[in-house]
């Protein structure tokens, strides 16, 4: 520890962003704790606090190099459960827009894991650092706060379940990364605070998940594969994604109420529906492993603490509970990771915990912007989706249309859409002149075929 901020942090939640951050604290603070709802156990699991961990998850290039920096013998243990790491553009299996996007050499490797292995391999290593521990089955009831009201100086929590005594845990530093139902509104109005303003942009998603078998000598079983709509005159969608230990995990839903049932025969004739045939004849010739899971998400969620005037000292919000994106687009753990990751550098700045939470908002809100403009620009495609509309959102999608068509045959289109969709390079890189011209010759050349 070459750095210490002080005695004791606290971390609410105990899942993806949680462990991240409390990694991070771990370097500047003699004890690290995290404070779990559920109860956790020592094998991959989907807790009953995590709805959405039973679905495919996406770990974006950029989250999975900030995971590899703080975690240098992580990749090798995901890798352990049996799929290799593959470029990315030559793995794909990607239909959008009336064809398939162009493989080619990319020079970014992914792999593909299940939610809950990828947080047993983090929560592995987290805990078997000295200063770190983790109270799981207890409940945050409400914040510890000063009494002159300017800080928070610890949670008053209460074992789930359990007819004992509420108890305080007192700490410098208390960082909110329990999820989209973070309850630091509530709490901060009990407190004397304001709550945040929010933005919300309805979607209607919902999917349903089934997890199969997968015939890892069969070709094309490393393939990650997505079929995505063409909005607004298509509403479905569905992706196979190769996870640990021979597994197919699919899912099959879409926007605005057009889910995915959760019978066999309904979900079945849903995959068949789809404009292209590679999800249906994965799931028609594979046995399935488990029942149908169901999710819906009506609204991505904003929480913009940025904009508070007054805020308590040594207390942050991070992850979901400051910004929830609609899951299809799969940039939660990515922008969660980008989040604590500002923060490592924030705190490497700081000589004091006092005032933190200023610069530490203004920073994570420029982070969050681009992922919420993005998924939200998306989603105004169709014409229910309510909220409030950047200027230019149509220009982008209609421009947006014509990258999609052009990464069908132009690998430079494609990696520098990749590039975007992987939170590498922000989206106006696909406005450069390079790809803006070749943009407008694969359009010249699609209407003389």
């Amino acid at each position: 520890m070459d750095k210490l901020l002080g005695k004791s942090a606290l971390v609410i939640g105990g899942s993806f962003a949680g462990l991240l951050t409390a990694r991070i604290l771990s370097d500047y603070f003699e004890q690290v704790t995290i404070v779990e709802r559920d109860p956790v156990h020592d094998v991959p699991e989907s807790r009953k606090g995590q709805g959405q961990t039973r679905h495919l998850h996406g770990l974006l290039a950029q989250g999975l190099n900030i995971l590899a920096g703080y975690f240098p013998d992580l990749m090798e243990g995901l890798l352990r459960g049996g799929n290799p790491l593959l470029d990315m553009a030559q793995s794909m299996r990607w239909y959008c827009y009336g064809g398939y996007r162009a493989r080619f050499e990319f020079g970014i490797s992914g792999i593909s894991m299940s939610r809950p292995f990828l947080e047993w391999h983090m929560r592995q290593r987290v805990l078997a650092l000295p200063n770190v521990s983790m109270q799981d089955g207890y409940a945050v009831e409400k914040l510890l706060i000063s009494e002159n009201g300017k800080q928070v100086t610890g949670l008053h929590i209460v074992r789930q379940g359990e007819d004992t005594d509420a108890e305080n845990l007192n700490a410098d530093l208390v960082i909110d990364a329990s999820g989209r139902g973070s309850r630091t509104p509530k709490w901060l109005e009990e407190s004397g605070y304001t709550k945040p303003e929010e933005s919300t942009v309805t979607c209607g998603a919902g999917y349903a998940t089934r997890v199969y078998e997968r015939d890892v000598s069969l070709p094309g079983s490393f393939d990650w594969v997505f079929i995505t709509p063409q909005a607004p005159k298509e509403y479905i969608a569905g992706a196979a994604l190769p996870v640990e230990h021979g597994k197919w995990i699919v899912s099959l839903g879409g926007w605005h109420g057009h889910h995915a049932p959760a019978d066999e025969e309904g979900f079945l004739s849903f995959a068949r529906r789809l404009p292209a045939p590679d999800v249906y004849n994965i799931i028609s010739t594979s046995r399935p492993l488990t029942d149908i899971a169901t999710y819906k998400f009506p609204a991505s969620l904003r929480r913009h603490y940025e904009k508070l005037v007054y805020f308590p000292d040594k207390y942050l919000v991070l992850g979901d509970a400051v910004c929830s994106f609609n899951p299809l687009y799969g940039q939660g753990m990515t922008s969660a990771a980008m989040q604590a990751a500002a923060l490592d550098q924030l705190l490497k700045a700081q000589h004091s915990l006092q005032g933190l939470h200023t610069a530490y908002f203004r920073k994570i809100a420029s982070i969050v912007d681009i992922p919420w403009q993005t998924a939200v620009c998306e989603d105004f495609r169709f014409p229910e989706t309510k909220g409030t509309k950047a200027p230019g959102t149509d220009f982008i999608n209609a421009y947006m249309n014509q990258v999609h068509r052009a990464t069908h045959r132009d690998p430079a289109v494609g990696a520098a859409f990749l590039k975007v969709v992987n939170m590498i390079e922000p989206p106006a890189s696909l406005l450069s002149p390079s790809i803006l011209w070749r943009v407008l010759r694969s359009m010249v050349r699609g209407r003389t075929i």
